[in-house]
């Protein structure tokens, strides 16, 4: 008899279809794309004087973020990305938590990825064309002060 792959249960990686998104107090958003949880270490090189070896040695620096970028179609009356930006003033703008979760086949959140001290950087409107047939769909980059990642 063929396996029909029900046995398998934790061995398959999860689909990144199946996501939600939470912007501070505020319900549950959908998005169509998020991309850019990432975060790097700078690389320190470092070599002494009387170092027999004649190299450096690598050591681990500051660690940096980079922005996220969240794409999202656009609904009548929905300004609330530009309402957020325009916020912006010499320091002064409102910074949120952001959580983005990845959900399983029964729609739990499996992981979390959490946006610390987000706030809005970029808002890109929808391309507009004559003869097209596309949802209009907008864009918004956050840079954030640390990420976090944990596993429900």
């Amino acid at each position: 008899m063929a396996d029909d792959g029900s046995k398998q249960g934790a061995t398959w990686p999860l689909p990144s279809f199946s996501f939600q998104v939470t912007w501070g107090s505020v319900a549950k958003i959908s998005f169509q794309e998020v991309s850019g949880l990432d975060t790097e270490t700078q690389v320190i090189e470092y070599r002494h004087s009387n170092s027999p070896a004649y190299s450096t040695i690598k050591m681990p620096g500051i660690k940096k973020f980079g922005n996220v970028t969240m794409k999202k179609g656009v609904f009548v009356k929905d300004n609330g990305f530009w309402n957020w930006y325009s916020q912006i003033k010499m320091n002064t703008i409102k910074r949120i938590g952001v959580v983005v979760q990845l959900l399983d086949e029964s729609s739990k959140p499996t992981m979390t990825w959490t946006l610390i001290n987000a706030w809005p950087t970029k808002i890109t409107a929808p391309s507009l064309k004559s003869d097209g047939n596309e949802v209009a769909i907008q864009t918004i980059e956050i840079a954030h002060e640390g990420l976090t990642i944990a596993n429900s």
